[in-house]
């Protein structure tokens, strides 16, 4: 009777066992050619150039398998980190192999399902402090690998009384075994790997991992057909084995290994028969408590992750907050001392006209004086003063004038406008307040200053106090970056009809921005002047505002030469168009 129940058995798995077919080889992507894959030269096991120059490493091995798999060629482009993340945002690069996910990077970036979980650990010397945990930075120099995901942590964070920068993981640690500096964060296996293969005796990881951070395949915003095949390549992996295969060459050797079976039987040998028992019933219950507590660490990790990433919010939130306390005060400071300058503005605007129009009345009586004798008027003949009042008058009128002008861009440029309405609009207009709003700025930073506005340039959908913002903003970082005043300065509008945008650009013959820096210029309370007193937070600001208006800012700097600072908005179509 079992036997023909087994036979049964057999029999309804067969029929339920889904028929193979054949699958046509996928369509080469990316028009045909081959897939440009960025690496980082010096991240092993991960990633790496090996001793022959030759690409090696775990995403490595991964990327080439997914390429047999789904039937591309993959064309591997190794470098520095922050050179191939250039790569990957100007095109010349499809795909980053490996980079950790963040939400930051999440709004320039489309990830794929993550390939690993990396996590990141504190190597300190044996002599030396030993940290254990982010909060306990505080106050400390620490060396990260640049541009990587734990520097715009401890970036973010701002607990670090010093943060150092290297190009690799690798000197990182050099700098740390030399005697220098507190401590190095930085992912924990190629940390391992690196210790080892340098032969740093004296540098160990301290504590629990800090951080676990999801790692995998990155491409550029927007291009989820490929993002499509490397995901599905690598469920095509999993399910076969190769990735686990993967993993255990490259990543197996440096992870911490369970007891073995064997080494489990050999010892239960020795017992006897109850102990055997005794340790079968363990191992099961073990097996179970294990997928309990493996269950509820995956949970309390994403209950740390989820709370780490409201802290942070949290504290990006009151960062914002006291700038916006700081911008609400000085919207008060503004006005009240526009209404202070506003009185004695209107009393010389009221003033002159009356003052003039006595001159003239008593000229005739002041012409006779002076043909009786020499007549003289504050110590100055006559004849001189005759012609000179008139313009003084004249000038005193303008100056009231200009006074008032300055004051309502003051006040413009300081309104509240919390619902901002966007209406037709001409982006010169703004641009001119905004000009004369930083005029003395503008004089003490360059004796080379143009204004070059197109003729006919379309109007624009905006609003005109919150675009006057970014213009200002842009003209002042353009006045910071001038070393002297015989550097020049232009700000200009033209038309693109064939884009159908207005292209506001500021352009600056000043110290320029170091490569590495330009994808992160819009970062929230990223500055290179925190000594000088930048917050950071105005780039950001005006990203956000320009981001309401369906427009971008672009930038593309030379350092030593100088920067350049577009602001594009979509132009309005003329009444009437077709």
């Amino acid at each position: 009777m079992g036997r023909i129940q087994a036979c049964l058995l057999v029999a309804a798995l067969l029929a339920a066992a889904p028929v193979a077919r054949a699958v046509p080889p996928a369509p080469q992507p990316q028009g045909g050619r081959a897939v440009v894959v960025g690496a980082d030269r010096s991240y092993p096991p991960y990633e790496f150039l090996d001793e022959k120059g030759q690409p090696a490493g775990f995403n490595v091995d991964l990327t080439r398998a997914i390429g047999e798999v789904m039937g591309f060629t993959v064309e591997f482009r190794f470098g520095d980190w922050a050179g191939i993340r250039a790569g990957l945002a100007d095109g010349s690069i499809d795909v980053l192999q490996g980079i950790s996910w963040s939400e930051e990077r999440a709004r320039r970036l489309d990830f794929a399902a993550p390939h690993a979980i990396v996590h990141h650990a504190i190597f300190v010397r044996k002599d030396g402090p030993h940290p254990r945990s982010i909060e306990a930075l505080a106050g400390r120099e620490v060396v990260v690998f640049g541009g990587g995901i734990m520097d715009e942590e401890i970036t973010r964070a701002g607990t670090a009384a010093r943060v150092i920068r290297t190009q690799t993981p690798a000197d990182a640690l050099r700098l740390l075994a030399s005697g220098q500096h507190d401590c190095v964060v930085l992912a924990l296996l190629p940390g391992i790997y690196l210790q080892r293969q340098l032969g740093l005796s004296n540098v160990e990881p301290v504590g629990e991992p800090v951080r676990a951070e999801r790692y995998g395949y990155a491409v550029r915003k927007g291009d989820r057909e490929l993002l499509a095949r490397f995901d599905e390549g690598l469920a095509i992996l999993k399910q076969t084995g190769r990735y686990d295969a993967i993993h255990a060459r490259w990543l197996g050797p440096l992870e911490p290994r369970p007891i073995g079976w064997q080494a489990v039987a050999r010892y239960a040998a020795l017992g006897a028969l109850p102990i055997l028992v005794l340790l079968g019933a363990s191992v099961a219950w073990s097996r179970s408590l294990r997928r309990l507590v493996a269950q509820r660490t995956a949970s309390l990790q994403r209950e740390v992750a989820e709370r780490e990433r409201a802290v942070a919010a949290l504290r990006e939130h009151q960062h914002q907050l006291v700038q916006a306390q700081k911008a609400a005060a000085m919207g008060v400071l503004v006005s009240g001392v526009a209404h202070e300058i506003n009185n004695p503005a209107g009393y010389i605007l009221l003033n002159v006209p009356t003052l003039k129009a006595a001159f003239a009345d008593a000229q005739e009586a002041l012409d006779a004086r002076a043909r009786e004798r020499d007549l003289k008027l504050a110590g100055v003949p006559y004849a001189r003063m005759r012609d000179e009042i008139p313009q003084m008058l004249d000038e005193i009128a303008e100056g009231g004038r200009r006074i008032k002008r300055i004051v309502d861009d003051l006040k413009d440029f300081a309104r509240r406008d919390d619902a901002p309405r966007l209406e037709p609009m001409d982006l010169g207009t703004s641009a001119r307040a905004a000009v004369r709003l930083l005029e003395a700025p503008i004089r003490a930073a360059t004796s080379r200053f143009e204004l070059a506005l197109a003729p006919g340039l379309p109007r624009v959908r905006g609003n005109p106090h919150r675009l006057e913002q970014v213009i200002v903003n842009l003209l002042l970082n353009a006045c910071q970056a001038l070393p002297d005043r015989d550097r020049a300065l232009r700000l200009s509008i033209r038309h693109d009809p064939v884009a159908g945008e207005v292209v506001l650009e500021v352009r600056d013959e000043g110290v320029g921005i170091p490569p590495e820096h330009l994808a992160r210029l819009t970062d929230p309370f990223f500055t290179t002047k925190r000594e000088s007193g930048g917050t950071g937070l105005g780039l950001s600001v005006s990203a956000g505002i320009v981001k309401e208006h369906g427009g971008r800012l672009e930038f593309g700097s030379q350092p030593g030469v100088g920067t350049t600072a577009a602001l594009v908005l979509p132009a309005l179509r003329e009444e009437g168009a077709a």
